[in-house]
């Protein structure tokens, strides 16, 4: 384990007590499975980004390529504090202290210093989905009461159009991209001179705001599965809180560089792919895009990869394939088995004769993280037995987002896990069946403040300072969560069983010729019990390889292929969970913008 960090500097600084006792709790923890007690108490993230600045101002902070065909340029943590000093300060003199602030576009430093200027010491502020429509969006403005939106070029003409129809609170725009002022609409650099100038001249505006951390500090809307977008209400101390307690299962080292490709408006990237490397004293890269990722990985050679389960999947997939053609899968797999013992005695395997493998996430990647779904441990196993750290957490934006995570060292995993509850975080099963399942309850400093303006919705979930998750899972002796499903997807047989669809889903997803599914329940034949079905989209070039070209066109042959997999799938479970219908689709399944499937969507079944 590692040393304690030293906080008695800070022992008799009122403001510093929040922080100081998550610190404390963790120094003083026995817990074998929370390795690395070197957090530094952080009391908001104004005071989190003056600490790192302090600490590696010549790290570089970000890296990006701002033009295409030129190389990446690098900037320093110093760099992005000026910027941030000078966007925030001008923010101020045009009228937009205490303000709910937008901010929307691609990947970016200049997304990423938008959203630092107005949460340490302008406003609230309000991260916006890139995927959502015109009308989505003009309707999150004018519910959030937002007044001004800072925006990548794309999004610039949409914003105009909503402050010209004058029905909504907006009225101040800054393109992230331009480089001059434009028809009433700012430019983000010139912004930035105007406050560095305003500084220069004595103004301490921004730099001497005082935050309060426990207030809304962010108002982040869900894209929940149903189509009902909820704003959830997050403070400095709920990420702030994450930002101390993750960093124990896992360590990020300050010359770490995570590969940024998760959009940032999700909470998920927002925390652990934005804000942690830059407590830890780490590198972001910005992806150009999911086109890109594999030529950008080559560029940057990251250490650190956070995805959703669908982007490890097709690594994983396009790795067997390319070793399925060379005819390397079995030579790969003893080569993997060897290393075991060979690694022990100082002897990599892997990286001597599987150096492609490695190149294909740029050659010095260190850790793969997945979240947002459920992954097959399998693949979680295979890039772990390559030499990766692979594991899975779990969180929600309602956690700003973290609950659990696996911790870094193998010997330690449990990847049929989503991890171990987080430090000084509290989990709890309510209402366990007689296998130990019920609903997934999470007390601690994380938990969101509400969903603005939906008392009625917040408190059915906020009972007894207790978050009701709407997972179903099971805790077992040693801290780790292992989750089950969705409370509100469980199907009800008619003799009382419960079916979890995301187990079946996991189960049809290691079907070679499936791309992806949806289990869902409907009536039988005479009206009366439930059927268990499953809507498949086919992998079409693993069906190909199957049954042929020609006999890939045919509908019912494809069908045929999956049906013969499905009974054998179904031979291993229990009456009341086998699966009674597939139904075949060729077009994507309709998707939230975090990439998953909405399940009450009626055409999402057939």
């Amino acid at each position: 384990m590692e040393t304690g960090y030293d906080y008695r500097k800070y022992e008799n600084t009122p403001d510093m007590a929040d922080a100081l006792s998550i610190i404390k709790a963790i120094d003083e923890t026995q817990d074998k499975y929370l390795f690395y007690k070197e957090s530094r108490p952080i009391k908001d993230l104004k005071h989190m980004l003056a600490g790192s600045v302090e600490l590696y101002g010549d790290n570089v902070a970000f890296m990006q390529r701002f033009v295409k065909g030129e190389p990446y340029k690098s900037i320093t943590y110093r760099e992005m504090y000026d910027d941030v000093n000078g966007l925030g300060t001008a923010l101020i003199a045009k009228g937009l202290k205490g303000a709910r602030i937008g901010v929307i576009g691609e990947n970016c430093s200049q997304w990423a210093i938008s959203y630092l200027a107005v949460i340490c010491g302008v406003g609230v502020i309000v991260p916006l989905d890139s995927a959502l429509s015109a009308a989505d969006l003009k309707g999150q403005i004018i519910e959030a009461d937002v007044r001004a939106v800072l925006c990548t070029g794309r999004f610039t003409e949409t914003f105009a159009q909503i402050v010209r129809d004058g029905d909504t609170p907006l009225s101040f725009l800054c393109d992230l991209n331009a480089a001059e002022d434009k028809d009433g609409v700012h430019s983000f650099r010139r912004l930035i001179d105007e406050g560095k100038a305003l500084i220069a001249g004595g103004d301490r505006s921004y730099l001497d705001a005082e935050i309060d951390a426990k207030a809304m500090s962010v108002l982040l809307f869900t894209s929940g599965t149903t189509g009902i977008a909820k704003g959830v209400m997050l403070s400095h101390k709920n990420i702030c809180t994450d930002l101390m307690i993750a960093p124990i299962v896992l360590k990020v080292h300050d010359w770490d560089i995570f590969f940024s490709v998760l959009p940032l408006h999700h909470t998920y990237e927002c925390t652990c792919g934005f804000l942690m490397p830059l407590y830890k004293g780490a590198a972001i890269a910005y992806c150009e895009g999911l086109k890109y990722i594999q030529k950008n990985l080559q560029e940057v050679k990251p250490t650190m990869l956070l995805a959703v389960p669908l982007i490890f999947e097709s690594f994983y997939k396009n790795i067997q394939k390319s070793l399925a053609k060379a005819g390397k899968t079995e030579t790969v797999r003893r080569v993997m088995k060897a290393n075991h013992v060979t690694k022990k005695l100082g002897l990599d395997l892997n990286k001597k004769f599987l150096g492609q493998i490695y190149d294909v996430f740029g050659g010095r990647m260190r850790i793969l993280i997945t979240g947002g779904a459920a992954i097959d441990p399998a693949i979680l196993d295979f890039f772990n037995d390559l030499g990766f750290i692979a594991v899975q957490g779990c969180g929600l934006t309602e956690c700003a987002p973290m609950i659990s995570l696996n911790p870094d060292q193998h010997k330690y995993m449990r990847n049929a896990s989503v991890g171990h509850v987080m430090p000084t975080l509290q989990a709890r099963i309510d209402s366990p069946d007689e296998d130990g399942i019920g609903e997934i309850c999470i007390k601690g400093d994380n938990v969101m403040l509400g969903y603005y303006d939906r008392p009625e919705e917040t408190a059915k979930v906020l009972r007894d300072g207790w978050l009701h998750t709407g997972d179903l899972g099971y805790l077992d002796k040693d801290g780790f969560l292992y989750i089950t499903g969705r409370a509100k997807n469980v199907i009800i047989t008619q003799n009382g069983k419960n079916v979890f669809p995301e187990e079946l889903e996991y189960l049809l997803g290691r079907i070679p010729y499936v791309s992806e599914c949806m289990v869902w329940a409907e009536k039988d034949d005479a009206g009366r019990d439930l059927d268990i079905a499953a809507t498949i989209k086919p992998d079409f070039d693993a069906v190909r390889d199957a049954i042929g070209a020609e006999a890939a066109k045919n509908n019912s042959a494809v069908e045929e292929l999956l049906w013969s997999e499905v009974e054998k799938l179904n031979a291993d479970l229990p009456k009341f969970k086998k699966i009674q219908k597939i139904k075949v689709r060729s077009s994507e399944f309709e998707k939230t913008t975090g990439k998953k499937i909405k399940r009450f969507v009626e055409e999402n079944k057939h």
